[in-house]
Formats: C-alpha cells, sequence, structure tokens
C-alpha cells in the first residue's frame, strides 16, 4: 500500500514535465500510427495472402516414350532431356540425371502421374543408332522394358485466364538442406524473433564498427522478404520504419512455415533481360538447369550465397566472386553440421557447373497455349484455374516444337531481305492421333502477340489442289490418277461481269494430261477443269464437312482463293495422313488434381475412316510430288522418308505454303507479310524450305513406298485411263482401286489407232523431274 502511494505521489511529481508529451504522443499514435499500421496491415495481408494461398495450374508437355524401333536420333533425346530438367552428371544414379556413353545412355527418370496414370521412377539403359532406338532395358537387371516414359516438361503455370511462368513451390517439396542452410547463413534466429532481431541487429553493429565499413546485416529473413514484396532499396528512416513494421505484422498473422515458403518463392536472385528471378525454383534453372529438388549441396550452397547481392555475385559474370562465397557458406554448412567437413571439402573443389544457355520459360511457347486455353476453357472456368492446384497435361512435343522454330530461323535467315519483311508460322500433328505437337505464331517464337497460326486468315493457293482431286478420286468407276484432264485455256464470267481467265504459272497448257501429272506439277488450268467436272458444290461441301465457314462459291476456289488460319488447313491435311480418318486437333490429353486424380481426360475416338481408297492415292500422288514434282527438294535432300507433301502459292506471291507428312508427323509451314504485300516467295522457295530444316532433325518414321491396302499398280493408257499393256508407247504404272479396270488391256495397236486421229494432243508430259519447280 505504502509501495502505491509513492508510485501516485512520483506520478504526481512527474505529470507536470510529461503530460504534454503524452497526449502529444497518444495523438500521434491514434492519429498516425495506428490508421497508418492498419492501412499497411490491408496491405500486407492482401499482398501476403495472394502468394502464399494461391496454387497455380501448371502445365506439361507429353511424356517422352522410350521403345525399341522407336524414331530417335542423340540429338533429340538430349535436347528432350534438357527441356525436362535432366542434368548430365556423368553417372546417372541420381533422379533426374543422366550419363552417356558412346551411344548408349543410362538415364535416372523421376516419375510422374498423369491422365494415363503415370509411372513410377526407374534407371534405364538406352541404346540408339542414328535414327532409332535400339534396345531399352532396366539398368540394374539388365531386363528389357517394353516401354519407358520420362517425366514431362513443365511448360507454364497459368493463372486464371492469365498465363505467367512462376516456379511456386510448397515447403514440403522444398530441400531439407536448403531451408536448413537458408537459416544457418541469413537467420539463424528466425524460428524466435518477432520480425526483427534485436540480438542480431546488435552483433552486426558491433562488426561493422570493428571493420570500419558493412560487412555483416541484421536483417531477419522475414524483413528481406518485405523488402522484396513491397519496397525499394533506398536506405532512409521511412523505408526502414516501414519495414520493420511490416515484419511485426507479417510475424503476427503468419507462422514461420508460410513466411518461410513466401521467401523461398520471392526472394531475388538474378536478372535475365527484363525479366527477374525470383525464387529458388526458378534461380535452380535458370542457373543450373536442373529443378530444385535435384540440386547438390554445393549448388544449393551458392543459391544461398547470392541472396547477399545476385548482382554482385553473379556466377555469369563474376565466377571468381561467386566461387569465393559459395565456398564460404559450404564452411558454414560445415561449422552448423549440415554437412560433414570432408564432404564439404569435396564440395568446394567442384567446379560452379552454371549452364551457358540458361533460360526461364516465361510465356516459352505462347502459340500452342493459346489453343490450350481454347480446349480447356469450356471444362474449367478461372477461379478453378486459378487456385485448383490442376495439372493439365498437353500433346506438346518438345523437340518438335523447338525443331520448329528452329526451321523458320533457319530458312528466313537465307532468304535475305525477303525474310526480313516477312512473317511465319507452323503447326505440327502427329499424323495418327490428330495431337498438336507444335504450334509456331510467329517468326519470333516468344512472340505474344498475334498468332498466326491460328488466327491469320491466308489464302491457301495450291495446298487445295489434293482435296479437289480426292473428291474426284472418290468415284473410282469414273475417275484414277491416270484418266486424262484438260490443261487448255478457261474463260469465265464472274457475278460482276468481268472475265475470270486464270494460267498455269508458267503461262504454258499441256494439253490433255493424266491426273497424276496435273497434280505433281500443280497445273491451274487442269485442275479447274477437274473442278467444275467434278462439281463446285461437292467439293465446297467436302470442305464445308471440316468445319470451314463461308467456303467461296465460285470457280476462284479450286485455286485456293480462300483464307484459312495454318491450324484449319492442318485439320484438313490430317484427314489425308491419318487415312481417310477425320480426327479433331487437341492440344490436352487430361487434367489431373491436387491428389493425382483425372478429373478430364481428352480422348480421341476414331471411326472405321471415309474414302479411304481415295486419300491412298491422293497420299501416293503426293509422295510423287516430293519425289520429282513441285517438292523435289525434299526428296533430294530425305529421300528416306518417302514423304507426301504439296506446296501452296496464293496470287502474287502473297503467300507461301508447304504441307507434308510421313508416317508419324505432319507438318503445316506458311510465311507471307502481315500487310498482304506479295512476299517473293513460292511454296517451294519458302515454307518448303523450313519445313526441311525441321524434318532434318525430328526423328520420324517414313511412310511405306507401296500403295496403300485396297489399291493394285496397273499399267494405264494415260490417254483414257484404260488398262494397257506396258511396252506400249507412253504406258505408265500407276495405283487404282482393286477391280475397278477391266482386265483385258487395250493392246499397242489400239493404241496407235487412237493416237493417229487425236494426233499428238494426248502424249503424256515430258517428265515430272524436268518441269519447272515454282509453286
Amino acid at each position: 500500500m505504502a509501495f502505491l502511494t509513492r508510485l501516485r505521489s512520483l506520478a504526481s511529481a512527474i505529470w507536470p514535465w510529461v503530460r504534454i508529451p503524452f497526449w502529444i504522443g497518444l495523438g500521434l499514435f491514434f492519429g498516425f500510427v495506428l490508421p497508418y499500421t492498419l492501412v499497411l496491415n490491408k496491405r500486407v495481408q492482401g499482398r501476403f495472402n495472394d502468394l502464399v494461398f494461391a496454387v497455380p495450374t501448371r502445365v506439361y508437355a507429353r511424356p517422352l516414350a522410350l521403345e525399341a524401333g522407336a524414331p530417335m536420333t542423340p540429338a533429340a533425346l538430349e535436347l528432350e532431356l534438357t527441356f525436362a530438367g535432366y542434368g548430365n552428371d556423368g553417372h546417372g544414379q541420381v533422379a533426374g540425371t543422366w550419363a552417356k556413353d558412346g551411344s548408349t545412355y543410362v538415364i535416372s527418370s523421376r516419375g510422374f502421374a498423369g491422365p494415363d496414370g503415370g509411372e513410377l521412377p526407374h534407371r534405364i539403359r538406352v541404346a540408339l543408332n542414328k535414327s532409332a532406338v535400339v534396345s531399352v532395358k532396366d539398368a540394374a537387371s539388365g531386363k528389357a522394358i517394353e516401354t519407358a516414359h520420362l517425366d514431362p516438361a513443365r511448360i507454364a503455370t497459368v493463372y486464371g485466364s492469365q498465363q505467367e511462368e512462376r516456379r511456386i513451390v510448397r515447403l514440403a517439396d522444398v530441400p531439407p538442406m536448403l531451408i536448413a542452410g537458408l537459416q544457418a547463413v541469413e537467420d539463424r534466429d528466425f524460428k524466435h524473433h518477432i520480425g526483427i532481431d534485436f540480438s542480431a541487429i546488435l552483433r552486426a553493429s558491433f562488426a561493422n564498427l570493428r571493420a570500419g565499413h558493412t560487412v555483416q546485416g541484421g536483417s531477419t529473413l522475414t524483413q528481406q522478404l518485405v523488402r522484396n514484396l513491397f519496397l525499394d532499396r533506398d536506405q532512409n528512416f521511412t523505408r526502414k520504419f516501414n519495414e520493420a513494421l511490416m515484419s511485426i505484422l507479417i510475424e503476427a498473422h503468419y507462422d514461420k512455415g508460410r513466411i518461410l515458403e513466401a521467401y523461398v518463392n520471392q526472394v531475388f536472385l538474378g536478372q535475365q533481360g527484363a525479366q527477374a528471378v525470383h525464387g529458388f525454383a526458378a534461380a535452380s534453372e535458370f542457373y543450373f538447369g536442373r529443378r530444385m529438388e535435384d540440386l547438390r549441396p554445393q549448388e544449393m550452397a551458392l543459391l544461398i550465397g547470392m541472396v547477399k547481392g545476385p548482382s554482385y555475385y553473379d556466377p555469369r559474370r563474376y565466377p571468381d566472386r561467386a566461387l569465393s562465397r559459395r565456398n564460404l557458406v559450404l564452411e558454414q554448412f560445415a561449422s552448423t553440421g549440415l554437412l560433414p567437413p570432408e564432404q564439404a571439402k569435396a564440395a568446394e573443389a567442384t567446379p560452379l557447373g552454371i549452364v551457358s544457355n540458361g533460360q526461364l520459360p516465361h510465356n516459352r511457347f505462347p502459340a500452342f497455349m493459346q489453343l490450350v486455353r481454347a480446349q480447356i476453357t469450356n471444362d474449367f472456368d478461372d477461379a478453378t484455374l486459378s487456385a485448383g492446384n490442376l495439372s493439365i497435361f498437353t500433346t506438346l512435343d518438345p523437340a518438335a516444337q523447338l525443331y520448329a522454330e528452329q526451321g523458320i530461323t533457319t530458312a528466313m535467315a537465307g532468304l535475305g531481305k525477303r525474310g526480313e519483311a516477312a512473317q511465319a508460322a507452323a503447326v505440327v500433328t502427329d499424323a495418327q492421333t490428330g495431337s498438336v505437337l507444335a504450334i509456331v505464331g510467329s517468326k519470333d517464337p516468344g512472340d505474344q502477340g498475334f498468332n498466326r497460326a491460328i488466327d491469320a486468315r491466308r489464302s491457301i493457293g495450291s495446298l487445295i489442289k489434293p482435296l479437289v482431286y480426292l473428291v474426284a478420286l472418290a468415284q473410282p468407276e469414273r475417275w484414277n490418277l491416270g484418266s486424262p484432264v484438260e490443261d487448255t485455256p478457261i474463260s469465265m464470267r464472274q457475278p460482276d461481269g468481268t472475265q475470270w481467265t486464270p494460267k498455269n504459272d508458267e503461262g504454258d497448257v499441256h494439253g490433255s494430261v493424266p491426273m497424276l501429272d496435273a497434280l505433281v506439277h500443280s497445273w491451274n488450268l487442269a485442275t479447274i477443269h477437274l473442278g467444275l467436272e467434278v462439281g463446285l458444290p461437292r467439293i465446297k461441301s467436302f470442305l464445308e464437312s471440316f468445319g470451314l465457314e463461308d467456303v467461296n462459291p465460285s470457280p476462284s476456289l479450286l485455286l485456293g482463293a480462300q483464307g484459312i488460319p495454318p491450324l484449319q488447313v492442318a485439320q484438313l491435311y490430317q484427314y489425308i495422313a491419318a487415312d481417310g480418318h477425320a480426327l479433331p486437333l487437341v492440344a490436352v490429353r487430361g487434367v489431373v488434381d491436387a491428389d493425382g486424380k483425372t478429373v478430364k481426360r481428352y480422348e480421341v475416338k476414331t471411326g472405321n475412316g471415309e474414302y479411304q481408297l481415295a486419300v491412298r492415292q491422293v497420299t501416293w500422288a503426293m509422295q510423287q510430288v516430293v519425289r520429282s514434282g513441285t517438292a523435289a527438294a525434299i526428296g533430294k535432300t530425305l529421300p528416306n522418308l518417302n514423304a507426301a507433301g504439296k506446296t501452296g502459292t496464293s496470287n502474287e506471291m502473297r503467300d507461301s505454303w508447304f504441307a507434308g507428312f510421313t508416317a508419324d508427323h505432319l507438318a503445316v509451314f506458311w510465311m507471307g507479310r502481315d500487310d498482304n504485300k506479295p512476299s517473293g516467295l513460292y511454296g517451294a522457295t519458302g515454307s518448303l524450305r523450313a519445313w526441311q530444316e525441321l524434318f532434318r532433325k525430328l526423328p520420324s518414321k517414313p511412310l511405306p513406298a507401296a500403295p496403300g491396302e485396297g489399291l493394285e499398280m496397273a499399267w494405264v493408257n494415260p490417254a483414257d485411263g484404260k488398262r494397257t499393256d506396258p511396252s506400249c508407247e507412253g504406258a505408265r504404272q500407276i495405283p487404282v482401286v482393286a477391280g475397278t479396270l477391266a482386265q483385258d488391256s487395250e493392246g499397242c495397236f489400239w493404241q496407235r489407232v487412237q493416237n493417229w486421229f487425236g494426233g499428238d494432243d494426248n502424249k503424256s508430259p515430258a517428265p515430272a523431274s524436268t518441269a519447272p519447280i515454282r509453286d
């Protein structure tokens, strides 16, 4: 009681002296500090909640299947391994690594869960020759494996309708040594302070006073996180006050685990051009080309050491500084018991191991991702994609995508000034399933602007011709590839009263010619005569059956006067490549939730096929286009593919096209100018070259050289398309539908009689290889 009495007396004595400061302080607290703290608190919680709790949708490429006999080259396999984040450590013992001995690869896969079930981790031995997989075996037992899959590469992250590329990871997925090492080096009292570590500040102050300059910092991980999220680097009282207050607020609202998780994902660790490298997961790929989970102790030490100054310790610009800093961190690993001293010494002796071409795959494939988003938005809304923790498994083939991009770059570089003004696009699909393997929307692959592969409606020129011939050949009792068509002048009055007078590219005419030659040489006049005889309504209906709208009803349709995006052109040619199966083009295989359960599978069920015998004749004819026609350059450089293809050039050379396929790949390329001015490129001088470059590198199965089932090779008289003797003048051997030609052949006598009455116009033209190759 006496104590309280003395305390009241003391308060009464000092109150006159402190009352003014007290009321001023109280006024400041309620008038400024409290409202300011509430504003900061709202800002901190809003930003932090967005960062920590949103688990985005991750997007993956297709898993690479390895099996004996599958097309594969060493270069393509190494590209796939690198793209999927595998590292060549010379041993291939640890998950996510590989080693090479001659043409044999030892690969330790990570395993994965996907819409088709996924696969467990295993260590395999893959033997290659120059073009295919020879064998796949279990590395330990030597037992043959029928099919092994590598886990698919992560290609993007989707936040609702927006696409970004960030590497957000959960704390449970971060290597324990990285977490412990980070705290040992940057904030040893992290688990105990309130956001500000006063003891660390005192230690740093004394150390800096002794040294005469700054040698040690006293900021906590929470303070560093606040700087990354909210503040600039200015050194002034206001910034330091905000940093301290925000740190205390974060510690008050969130547990240490969530704060650490946010730090791991947000810490600044470097720069790639205008894009900052945030988070240890992104930095792992940027500096080492591998996933964070696969980092070795010395690599973790380097990243932790770079926290102090990412620019100063940049291992690409200042390797000596980075090496010294890394080794200092390794010493701290040893002193705190994280690493045995001998292991730390061994790690210090290793090189930095920085990859020379580290890239952040920020919006790496925007053209492909546009199609992915279009195909999933019917099933998943923005909210689900933004916070659903989903995994989207796509059909993207990294080798096909990167080789298609390189093909365009190489072809454009070879065009000189014509290439400077031109643009390009490409679509690559699986010829048998309709899976979209690659999309290029610009000659600059990372361009996130106009996607020409999906949105550019360009006249397809002579690419229309195989479809015209297909409709005719669907009536085998009337037409076969040896049937004569007229390549003669034509003039037609158009609805506006003007005359339409088309010509061949060379301005010449060839009289009566076999359908095969007309298609191989891409003669315009012959195609028009045939199309008019078949009937424009029939051809128009056939094109509309593939979903084309506003199909040109005039005869100019027969020369490709129809604007179609490359993706829809691929849809048309997919029908031919897939042997008469109308397969929708799909870019998504399935969607899996956080528990590995498949929530949506995108499957294509094929029917029995239509007009297959006509399709097989067109395919054989397109193989002759590649062997000796307008695409003969491919036949000379890539003869083993037995590819089928067609060049296309629109009016006044505004558009250059090439569509071609092998047994398992279809690729469509377009080149032209965005302003629709003449590009100066034919199909054979522009897009065909990009197609060549793609298939120089992309492992692919060749098409069979023989005609397909249901066809027979027959000798025909090109004057009338009827069976004849092989010894007769001008006799041609072509595939026809079995049983459609009478078995009795015309003798050479009757052929000569026909020639006497028909003159020389009915003689077949010069061999295909001597004709100009331009279209």
